[in-house]
């Protein structure tokens, strides 16, 4: 995947974690842990926001569209076919 440089700036004492932590052999260097944290970090934030999201569906409401749309699709197919017309030219 393409890379980009970027200079940011960084508490002393989460450089120094970091630092220890590619001594620890947990990553190749800084760049590779950092990239890795600010990955989970997105992740944990893409979850959070999808949770909110879906907290403001109403259950009730999208359950009734959902059969509505059910119930279309069954008449639909229980309806008789006209003359001349072709299953795939219904609506």
């Amino acid at each position: 995947m393409p890379t980009a440089k970027v200079a940011i700036t960084i508490e002393n004492d989460l450089l120094m974690t970091v630092d220890w932590l590619v001594s620890q052999g947990k990553y190749t260097n800084r760049s590779q842990a950092i990239q890795t944290a600010v990955r989970e970090n997105l992740k944990h934030w893409k979850r959070t926001i999808f949770d909110e999201a879906l907290k403001r569906v109403n259950l009730r409401e999208e359950r009734e569209l959902a059969d509505e749309k059910l119930q279309g699709d069954t008449w639909r197919k229980s309806r008789p076919l006209m003359k001349g017309k072709s299953p795939a030219g219904r609506k």
